[in-house]
């Protein structure tokens, strides 16, 4: 597995993962209060900083296990990389008419904000899920 593989699963894991227990957090408050006080700042702000802080612990880590592979690409991952970052653009750019339409409407800022939180999360997941499968199955 090459380094630019072995980052990428890192990305999708942590990106996955900061963003279910931010959303059950967050989300689980719902149903028993109104989402107007329901402080979701300072959760998204700390799950943001956690996968950031996360993925640049993980990925040194990743180097130092296999040092000879760490920062080696080839044209094959550039092309990955470039397909990748296409499909997560393109979702992005999708996914963030939701929360647009939802400021549009004057709909509450917890989901404007979280629409957009969404919308990043999704965008990760498929440009990681696309390069994985490419990594995978081959280009």
């Amino acid at each position: 597995m090459s380094s630019e593989e072995k980052r990428t699963w890192i990305y999708v894991v942590v990106a996955a993962g900061v963003a279910v227990v931010y959303f059950a957090t967050v989300l689980s408050k719902v149903p028993e209060t109104d989402v107007a006080t329901i402080g979701y700042v300072r959760p998204m702000l700390t799950a943001i900083g956690v996968g950031i802080a996360a993925n640049i612990v993980l990925n040194i880590m990743a180097a130092i296990l296999s040092p000879r592979e760490a920062g080696k690409t080839d044209e094959r991952d550039k092309q990955i990389n470039r397909l990748g970052e296409y499909v997560g653009f393109y979702v992005m750019s999708v996914a963030a008419i939701v929360p647009l339409g939802l400021a549009m409407a004057k709909i509450e800022q917890f989901w404007i904000a979280n629409a957009l939180y969404l919308a990043f999360v999704l965008a990760a997941l498929a440009s990681s899920i696309v390069k994985i499968v490419a990594y995978r199955r081959g280009l």
